[in-house]
This record gives C-alpha cells, structure tokens and sequence, in this order.
C-alpha cells in the first residue's frame, strides 16, 4: 500500500504546484489589465489564452456590479484556496491515512 500511498502524495504535490502557478498566471491578467499591453505580445496572449476560459465563465454567471468592476478574479482565487484546502489537504491526508 505505500506505492499507494506515495502516488497520493506526489499527486497531491502536483496539484497543489499546478493551483499555486494558475494562481499567478491569474494575477498576472489582473495586472494586465490595468494597463494595455500590446495584445500581439506572444506572453499576453498565453496569457489571455490560459485564463480567458475560466473568467468568462465566472463572468457569464456573475453580474458585473460595484460600478464595472470585473470579480471573476476574486472568485478564481477563492476558488483556488478552497481547492487547495479541501482536494490537496484531502489527498495528504489519505495518503497519510493509507501509508
């Protein structure tokens, strides 16, 4: 059961790198946003291309409210901190549990 159990643990190590990196990606849009980068830049438009699918669904089922301001980035990192408190914690834990 170790091999199990180590499997869960770099899994849960792989995640939580994954999360932590989206993370980043998705403050450097907010950033970006602030300002008005040149929209051919290849780091902007990978970039744009990484987070584009997930904030627009967050913006499809969120109203826009407070004067404009766009909260899909808030909601993402909420999102994010739960997953890494809940699924990451969770596989450490099972891990733990199996090991």
């Amino acid at each position: 059961m170790f091999i199990f159990s180590n499997f869960l643990t770099a899994l849960a190590v792989v995640v939580d790198y994954a999360l932590v990196i989206y993370m980043w990606i998705v403050i450097a849009r907010a950033v970006l946003s602030w300002v008005s980068p040149d929209p051919y830049n290849p780091i902007v438009r990978f970039i744009h291309n990484l987070t584009e699918p997930v904030l627009y669904q967050i913006r499809k089922r969120v109203p826009v409210i407070f004067g404009g301001i766009d909260l899909s980035p808030i909601i993402v990192f909420l999102a994010i901190i739960f997953l890494r408190k809940f699924v990451v914690s969770s596989l450490y834990g099972l891990a733990q549990s199996l090991g």
